[in-house]
This record gives C-alpha cells, structure tokens and sequence, in this order.
C-alpha cells in the first residue's frame, strides 16, 4: 500500500508513551491494517516503486508482523519516516511499530522509552567516498567536508572518531537520504557517513556506482532493530517473537516454499511448535496457532528476506557477515520455541 504523510498527525506527539501505547494488539486488530514506520526511501531494506508499492529487507518485517496478526501480509500502511520524526511517530501512536534502520542505544531504550525488540541487522558506521578523492582510510579524511544525518547515532560517532585521531572535518548537515545522495554527488561533501548498510544501498543508486568506494574502516556498533513503546509488553512479545520465527525459521530450513508440507509431515518438535502444530505458543500471544507459519509465508525466512533485498547478488551487495546464523559463525541466534 502507499505510505501516508505524516502531517498533523504528528502534532499529537504530546500523548504519554503509556497512553499511547496500551492496547496496541487491540488497535491493530479493531484497524485490520498495520501502521508500519520505515525509511523514507533506501534502495534494499524499505522503498516504494512509482505506483506506490514497497519492498525491502524491512518492510518484510513489518508484512511478516501483520501476516502473523491480521493473516495478511498486504495490510501494512507504510508510514515513511525521518531521523527527526520517526521517534515521535512511534511515540505519538501514528505507527505501531517501527522497522526503520535504527540503532539500539541505551538513552532509546531507558530515557526515550522504547523498547527494541531485536537485532534483525548488525552494522556498524563507515565512509563513502568517491575514487577520485585518492584515500584509502578513513584515518585520511582529515579537513575533509562530510555529510551526515542530523539526530543519528552516526553524528555522535563521526565526532568521537576525529577527536580521538585528532582530526578535524566540516560538517554538511542532511536530513533524508535521498538528500544525502544529492550533496554527494553534487561535490557539497567529500564523504557521506552513516551504517555501512546504508551506505551500500545509497551507492546502488548511482549510475556508476564503481567509481565509489566505502573505506575499510568500521568506527561503531550499530545493532539495528525494530521497536515499539514501552509499556505494552503484549505487543512487545508479538514483534520480538515475529522476529525470532524468522530467524528460526533459517535455522530449522524452514522456507516460504516448504513450509505447507512441513506443517503437516515434520517430526522435529521445535518445528511443530514453530508452525503450530503442537504446543499452544499462538495461543500465549493472542494470535492463531498459526501465526508463525503466515510471517514465514509473507516472504520467507530471515535468509530469504536477505538474499533478496540485500545480499550478494542484489545491486545493494551485502554478504552476511555477522548476520549469519550462528551455526555458521555469525551472530544470530533466536531463544528456543518452547
């Protein structure tokens, strides 16, 4: 579906976080549609083509919650949000969930009052630069002019990173991304910073994208995730366990084009919990048995949401790296169905 504007809606960011929070699943529900809060526009993880309809790495995770909650992973409104508004969005009530490249931090989670319900992405800050700029390290940028979203984790880190190598650098303040592509290309900046993630999906948008090069160096930890409000634990579990099915579901084989006949012929148990076929973990959240098989089938598991939006032989080019399962020497691991 096409995303709505924000507008006025936002003007109503003075509602307390519990007020706006409770009852979500309720809401959800009595709506029949998911307001979904994602990126304003990033090539691979949440974009809309010209009739409005979006794809990406996070925007299947916002079907895969409203397949799991609604059986349908077409009622999603998706709500495209900025560095600036994406809080307020989520804090206000207009979004029920926000799946938008965003860093768990500590003061997000304790003094915004949200709560991350996982890591679906471990990143990590680099820098962009064109090949004609002659630098091989990030260590060479100094005096360098540098695009970097106001309101990011990515601004605090860029200023630890040249205090503590004595560096200095002129900041060129951006709002959106596709802003950021504009100045780059433009010569208003030397170098654009911000998840590595992202700036492979912004350099996929280019029309010679190989005459640009992220450099070498990763300067922070940036475990991104979708979150809600505090206060509405309920909505909480659905979101977290939404997340961990698909994580599982990689891990366990399960796939969108298996997971019919593995319903009905495994006698792995963890896997008759996952699809509901044993156990009552459905039931627990509020939600059909099962829940989980409709988020696998809405567009796979978490490997298939990757290989197709963002992996190795997408335009975006990302190997999983630490977001490999962990039987494969990577860092994700979902907590046991049971």
């Amino acid at each position: 579906m096409k995303g709505t504007a924000l507008l006025g809606a936002l003007g109503v960011a003075g509602l307390t976080v519990g007020g706006a929070a409770a009852g979500t699943l309720d809401d959800v529900k009595a709506r029949g549609m998911l307001n979904c809060g994602v990126s304003e526009g990033m090539v691979g993880f949440a974009a809309a083509d010209v009739n409005g309809n979006w794809d990406g790495f996070d925007v299947g995770m916002c079907r895969a919650v409203a397949a799991a909650v609604l059986g349908d992973p077409s009622a999603v409104n998706f709500v495209p949000t900025t560095n600036k508004i994406r809080f307020t969005a989520l804090a206000s009530g207009q979004i029920d969930v926000l799946a938008r490249n965003t860093t768990w931090t500590f003061s997000r989670d304790v003094n915004q009052q949200f709560d991350f319900v996982g890591i679906n992405y471990y990143d990590g800050q680099g820098f962009l630069v064109p090949k004609e700029l002659g630098v091989s390290s990030a260590k060479e940028l100094n005096g360098k002019a540098i695009c970097v979203q106001v309101g990011s984790t990515a601004e605090l880190n860029l200023a630890d990173y040249f205090r503590k190598n004595n560096m200095e650098y002129t900041t060129v303040p951006i709002d959106t991304v596709a802003d950021a592509q504009d100045r780059y290309l433009a010569g208003e900046c030397n170098v654009y910073t911000t998840d590595a993630s992202g700036l492979a999906a912004t350099r996929a948008t280019f029309q010679n994208p190989k005459d640009h090069v992220v450099l070498p160096e990763i300067i922070s930890k940036e475990p991104l995730g979708p979150l809600v409000r505090h206060g509405d634990n309920e909505w909480g579990d659905i979101v977290r366990w939404t997340l961990n099915a698909l994580i599982a579901a990689e891990e366990y084989g399960v796939t969108s084009a298996n997971v019919d006949e593995l319903s009905g012929v495994t006698d792995n148990p963890e896997i008759k919990r996952l699809l509901g076929t044993s156990g009552s973990l459905g039931e627990m959240l509020g939600l059909s048995p099962d829940w989980a098989k409709r988020a696998i089938m809405a567009g796979g598991n978490y490997g298939e949401l990757f290989e197709k939006n963002i992996g190795q032989n997408t335009p975006v080019g990302l190997s999983r790296g630490l977001n490999a399962q962990w039987i494969d020497g990577g860092l994700l691991y979902a907590p046991p169905f049971r």
